[in-house]
């Protein structure tokens, strides 16, 4: 989405708390981040917060860094500090990607992820079905299959984006 959004971006910085996920979670993230770059011919550079006194350095060395759009990656700590970290993103004028759409309505630019509230609705089918006496070992694991797409116009605009119309057609929700 961000080579749409930016053509001819080629530095892709990744924000990431160590310990934020589970560690297996945490390595597989990261090394996706890094294939997924190279196989756009990007570079890709990661930037390490262990907590809200860090967005500062990080957003300051992003900047030296000549980054040209972020991706943050999924932690209890950016989603509670989500206010916070979007208006550094804002200070610094940086492109932003999150995962879950709270970010978005927080004013960050584009988030893309499965949808939490589809995701619950099916942890309560699960829940039924082990209180009719399924066991929780004999249900199958599932993975995410409903994604959304939510866009933030406002954001950007201030940061002198235009979203094309590929992006704009496969949204579910533009906040304007």
């Amino acid at each position: 989405m961000l080579t749409q959004l930016m053509p001819g971006i080629s530095r892709v910085g990744v924000l990431w708390q160590p310990g934020g996920v589970p560690e297996l979670t945490e390595r597989i993230f990261l090394k996706e981040a890094d294939v997924a770059a190279r196989a756009l011919g990007m570079r890709v550079q990661f930037f390490k917060t262990r907590g809200p006194e860090d967005f500062e350095r990080a957003f300051s060395e992003m900047t030296k860094t000549r980054t040209s759009a972020l991706t943050v990656l999924p932690s209890t700590m950016f989603f509670n500090e989500r206010s916070r970290l979007v208006d550094v993103a804002a200070k610094h004028r940086l492109p932003a990607v999150h995962t879950v759409r709270e970010f978005v309505d927080a004013g960050g630019l584009l988030a893309y992820g499965p949808d939490v509230a589809y995701a619950y609705r099916r942890v309560a089918t699960y829940v039924d079905k082990i209180l009719k006496g399924s066991k929780p070992a004999d249900l199958p694991v599932e993975q995410p299959t409903k994604f959304e797409l939510v866009i933030n116009l406002k954001t950007a605009k201030s940061l002198g984006l235009t979203i094309p119309q590929s992006l704009l057609t496969r949204a579910d929700q533009l906040i304007e």
